[in-house]
């Protein structure tokens, strides 16, 4: 029996804990926040006569995210990066980018939500813009993009809180984060130890690096 050798296995990774799954779920969320900016927001309707030529006197002024709520383009950008660098973070620089995807979500969901409570504030830049006339008694409809903004802004800070329990499932990425060979399983500093469960392109072309071959 003294030539049988163990094989450790490593508990299996939840499908929510992915690396994969999750950070495409922050990235996607992000886009979808930033996309909502895109579109129309607010329609004011004014009129004819404040108008002029700036906009059509039919359809109104329109009104886009981006203008109406500047603050969630660019926390949607700052939610982006975050969801790619946890994706090559390690635990400490996990939490960090934890709390700014958090930070940036509620920041997201806080201006959409005062644009749907005060859509008349929010489009009076644009007003002034089109029509040179501030502080008018105007209608202002609001389409459903704000409402979305703050739904997606919801999703990407319960996906961001699942960012640190699911690192424990995550490989290191580096050799500086992971342990040295043979230090606590006994194989040569100088062997090629093959890790427990199963390796994905990073994981080889790591390998590849150290002059292992994972075929």
């Amino acid at each position: 029996m003294s030539g049988a050798t163990v094989k450790s296995t490593s508990p299996a990774v939840p499908r929510w804990a992915r690396k994969s799954t999750l950070v495409l779920a922050v990235v996607a969320l992000a886009l979808a926040v930033f996309g909502t900016t895109t579109q129309t927001w607010l329609t004011v309707h004014l009129d004819p006569a404040q108008l002029g030529q700036a906009v059509n006197s039919q359809d109104g002024l329109q009104v886009q995210g981006s203008k109406a709520a500047t603050t969630v383009t660019a926390l949607a950008l700052v939610a982006l990066a975050g969801g790619l660098a946890a994706s090559i973070a390690g635990r400490i620089a996990r939490w960090i980018i934890t709390a700014l995807i958090l930070l940036a979500a509620a920041g997201i969901v806080s201006a959409a939500a005062v644009v749907i409570a005060d859509p008349l504030a929010a489009a009076q830049g644009s007003i002034a813009a089109a029509t040179g006339i501030t502080g008018s008694d105007v209608n202002v409809d609001v389409t459903v993009f704000p409402a979305l903004a703050v739904v997606a802004g919801i999703l990407l800070g319960l996906s961001a809180l699942l960012i640190v329990p699911a690192g424990r499932y995550w490989k290191s990425r580096t050799k500086y984060d992971t342990p040295a060979a043979g230090s606590a399983s006994g194989t040569p500093a100088g062997g090629s130890a093959t890790p427990a469960g199963p390796a994905d392109e990073i994981d080889s072309w790591d390998r590849l690096s150290r002059g292992d071959d994972p075929t």
